[in-house]
């Protein structure tokens, strides 16, 4: 989950920012407030918040003139602007303005948190721009088919063709996408990237396109979709070899004549748009049984990189290993650790089916668990020494941190072993040891707890008890295959506690029983 940040209210009536700030509090969400627009306005040049909650008439500085405030410097910061139910001229001009939406006071509380929960949805759902370069991570390789790949990143560091990136799972193609955007002559344009495969089919439409107000039940604004918010930039599409078949046919419009629509529109948008595709699937094969256009495959197969798995670049994992090893220890502010010869050439000789984001994941779980500064090949994963099944390691994405905390789903991605059909003396075997490693899932929480605490982080409870309802929630959407009504029941929570918390989590994959 994304890091939040807190939600702003401003307005001169005391009386209004306590009962935001409370109700808001009861939903778990972090408030700053402020008395004044100017004051406000003085506090985005150094900060930003999720969602900013605004009263229009206040002495000095009016909420329209913070609206203009906060679309020069943060245009996708969702503005609430609160006003008189009588003063239509006022809610006009917020509209005009880019407020994300009116509140009429008087206002129902409850309807006032719906309010701010869905700005806070869109706010998380936004994509940010690519970073600055020194925030990229590198691609490292020395392997000759690594060396290939460079190559062709720089033969096309000044064109905008289109290209079609192939390779297995956790190989790095994002990084590959980010490269290319970052080389090309539309590096300081965003950057959009749009896994396929992890959004359910009736919403990826809307999050190619974006749809209108009033274009489906709870289209309540018009959203713009990722082809816009790439205009003029790159937009990645990940596991392109998933997109549903009647969705490659908008898509292979879009590739021809350049040109969308908006659900629910009616006007045509011009979208100027680099695509960069990408799929650990066989497209060929999927053109022969009928699951992927073949006109759409010709236009993305313009230019093709294939990346090598980590078996065909094993030279690299010893390197590899030492930048995880570094960049782990960073984000836990810890010493790195190191791993010995012996390690390496062990480590050298895996097959790592995850590649190198199993790479990435065994290097993070070395530094929360292995003992010792120097690590040897006893202190690897069990799993992994004995020549067991590692797929624990082998996750989608990688355990990571930002800025010494455990991000939303960390806690999850530690190499838990379980048998959840099974117990011991009447306690959950997830709960109990882990029969390989003997660690238990306690164990480990301590440890990512003492990590944070030792980081200096605050409200560590509360972030940790946001990093275990995701996990849980994420594992019970996958086991019911995204039906959210179905998780409720599993996980014996009622179906509005699971829809809030989906979308206070930030999980994707959710889906209507």
């Amino acid at each position: 989950m994304k890091n939040m940040k807190p939600i702003w209210i401003v307005d001169d009536d005391e009386s209004i920012r306590w009962v935001l700030e409370k109700a808001l509090a009861r939903e778990n969400l972090i408030t700053k407030s402020f008395s004044n627009a100017r004051d406000a306005i003085t506090a985005l040049l150094s900060e930003s918040p999720q969602v900013l909650i605004s009263d229009i008439r206040m002495p000095g500085a009016s909420g329209l003139e913070l609206l203009q405030a906060v679309k020069a410097n943060h245009p996708g910061l969702p503005v609430i602007i609160m006003t008189a139910f009588s003063d239509l001229e006022s809610a006009v001009s917020a509209f005009q303005g880019g407020a994300f939406e009116y509140l009429a006071k008087p206002f129902d509380v409850a309807k006032a948190i719906e309010l701010i929960r869905r700005a806070l949805e869109e706010s998380l759902r936004e994509v940010n721009v690519e970073p600055a370069a020194g925030e990229t991570p590198e691609i490292l390789g020395q392997a000759p088919a690594m060396q290939d790949v460079f190559r062709a990143i720089g033969r096309l560091s000044q064109s905008n063709v289109t290209v079609l990136i192939t390779g297995e799972s956790g190989s790095g193609k994002e990084l590959v996408a980010r490269a290319l955007h970052k080389h090309s002559p539309r590096t300081a344009q965003p950057f959009i990237a749009l896994n396929t495969a992890a959004i359910p089919k009736d919403l990826l439409e809307s999050e190619l396109f974006g749809h209108e107000r009033g274009a489906f039940t709870g289209a309540q604004t018009t959203r713009r979709g990722r082809f816009e918010q790439a205009e003029n930039g790159t937009l990645f599409l990940d596991e392109i070899g998933d997109m549903p078949f009647d969705l490659q046919t908008r898509l292979l419009r879009v590739l021809s004549d350049g040109h969308f629509y908006r659900v629910g529109g009616h006007q045509p948008l011009k979208a100027n748009v680099r695509i960069i595709a990408a799929t650990h699937q066989n497209l060929e094969q999927r053109v022969k049984e009928g699951l992927f256009r073949e006109d759409l495959y010709h236009r993305l197969n313009v230019i093709r990189l294939r990346l090598p798995s980590l078996r065909e670049r094993r030279e690299d994992i010893p390197i590899l290993a030492r930048f995880f090893l570094v960049q782990s220890a960073k984000q836990l502010g810890v010493e790195a650790k190191r791993l010995s010869e012996h390690a390496l050439q062990f480590l050298s000789g895996l097959d790592l089916p995850g590649n190198v984001r199993q790479l990435e994941n065994l290097c993070n779980w070395i530094t929360v668990m292995a003992p010792g500064q120097t690590v040897e090949v006893k202190d690897l994963p069990q799993e992994l020494v004995h020549g067991k099944d590692a797929s624990p390691l082998a996750m989608s994405e990688s355990l990571s941190s930002n800025g010494g905390t455990m991000r939303s789903d960390d806690i999850s991605r530690l190499p838990f072993i379980s048998s959840p059909n099974k117990s011991l003396n009447g306690t959950p075997a997830f709960f109990a040891a882990n029969t390989v490693t003997g660690t238990s899932w306690t164990e480990l929480l301590e440890v990512a707890a003492a990590a944070m605490l030792n980081n200096g982080q605050s409200e560590v409870m509360d972030a940790l008890g946001r990093q275990f309802e995701s996990s849980l929630i994420r594992t019970a959407l996958k086991h019911t295959h995204g039906r959210k009504n179905d998780a409720a029941v599993r996980l014996g929570i009622g179906r509005n506690t699971i829809t809030r918390k989906i979308q206070d989590l930030g999980i994707d994959g959710a889906k209507d029983d």
